[in-house]
């Protein structure tokens, strides 16, 4: 999910709020053994770049990372100015200011097509790794979004997880009565206003329709017009009946992992990425993810799985040469073994000996099964699309607009093109 937005994603990836220097030096060097490096991968870059310098002797990683929101914000005016390190974030597709398309149309990023790893990319990743037939995304790893269960918080509350949408409304209730909500919902920052929406769109829209993205790129389909009202609805009803802690709009991304990993939640709708950060907070955890009920049918159930961000190179980067032994190696069966490890995600490439974690059972079963659909931004026509929905939905929930208001704003950026 160019989530993360997706940021998941990641989205998809994982993200917080703080800009944070990772190590020292300067973001600018002509050294030819120095490369910078920007990343959302906040928790997982650091031990891929550590194991890139420790197959590199001599070389070093000067490396900054920060959530999307800002990242989005500030790389295009990096590589506008020619500030932009060597190595950047880039989102699959066309959701955001950082997706691969509106960073390589105006010839930000390099062309690595004809990097080894290139032509082994699934169709599925290639589509929206790739901009004019030219690929310009190293992406190490698929990602998706359901909901996220403390196994032992659920254990004290003695609930189970729920398997329909009306079992979902109710473990809602007994949960809050409880005194633990179900799922922690962070929408202080507004690209995880996105999350919970998708795993309920993915059904609603998509289980009974896979052909939705065509339609309406044909025009014969709109978000206003379509069960993505369903969905909206859907999001509102599980928040005014109580799923989601007070206050979601003054919680942070990072506050709502810190409430999922220590029990203060039974658990939080969002993308497999958060699985390690939940861990880094509680070591001794057990964490599950699952697919969001929305309808009483499970035979209906889709899952959004899609491509995660990864690696673009600038086409302007002062260390070409270490920059492109930088993606390859985030490629490298090494490379994406402890990408893959550190994140919880699923490798992009066959044959990575990447172990997926066993929380991701189910997913891993829906991908298999062919029960998935891409993060829904990713083949939006342009990035306004996403922006407009973020902010909406942050209106939404404070009373400030409602969904069939979003919806006609989305439908007004997508019929706007490219």
């Amino acid at each position: 999910m160019r989530i993360q937005r997706f940021a998941a994603v990641v989205a998809a990836t994982t993200m917080t709020i703080a800009f944070t220097a990772c190590s020292g030096g300067t973001n600018a060097s002509t050294d030819a053994d120095t490369l910078t490096l920007a990343s959302v991968d906040q928790g997982s870059v650091e031990d891929v770049v550590k194991a890139f310098e420790d197959a590199n002797p001599g070389v070093k990683v000067n490396f900054t990372t920060s959530g999307a929101d800002q990242y989005q914000q500030q790389i295009r005016t990096q590589l506008a100015s020619g500030t932009a390190p060597d190595v950047m974030t880039v989102w699959p597709g066309n959701g955001n200011p950082g997706a691969t398309f509106v960073l390589a149309e105006p010839g930000y990023l390099m062309d690595l097509s004809d990097q080894p790893w290139a032509a082994q990319l699934p169709e599925s990743v290639k589509s929206v790794a790739q901009y004019d037939g030219k690929t310009y995304n190293a992406i190490f790893g698929l990602n998706g979004i359901g909901a996220i269960y403390n196994q032992e918080a659920m254990e004290k509350a003695q609930l189970t997880p729920p398997g329909t949408w009306t079992e979902l409304l109710t473990f809602c209730r007994n949960a809050a009565a409880k005194g633990t909500p179900a799922f922690a919902l962070g929408i202080q920052d507004n690209w995880v206003t996105q999350i919970a929406l998708f795993a309920l769109v993915a059904t609603t829209v998509y289980g009974n329709d896979r052909d939705f993205d065509t339609k309406m790129q044909a025009g014969q389909a709109t978000f206003a017009d379509s069960e993505w009202t369903t969905a909206m609805a859907k999001y509102q009803e599980m928040n005014e009946t109580g799923c989601f802690q007070d206050s979601p709009l003054s919680t942070s991304y990072e506050a709502s992992q810190e409430l999922a990993a220590t029990g203060k939640t039974l658990g939080i709708i969002q993308g497999n990425w958060v699985v390690a950060l939940l861990k880094g907070k509680n070591p001794s955890g057990t964490f599950v993810l699952k697919p969001l009920p929305a309808t009483d049918d499970p035979a209906t159930f889709v899952m959004p799985a899609a491509a995660g961000a990864g690696y673009g190179v600038n086409a302007k980067a002062k260390n070409t040469d270490l920059a492109l032994k930088f993606v390859n190696f985030v490629m490298s069966p090494e490379g994406m073994r402890v990408f893959n490890a550190k994140q919880g995600s699923l490798p992009s490439l066959p044959n990575s000996g990447s172990e997926v974690d066993p929380a991701f059972t189910d997913l891993t079963t829906f991908i298999n099964d062919n029960r998935t659909v891409p993060f829904m931004d990713q083949l939006w026509p342009n990035a306004k699309v996403q922006q407009t929905m973020l902010s909406g939905l942050q209106e939404i929930f404070s009373d400030q607009a409602t969904a069939q208001q979003v919806l006609n704003r989305m439908d007004a950026d997508y019929q706007a093109g490219s």
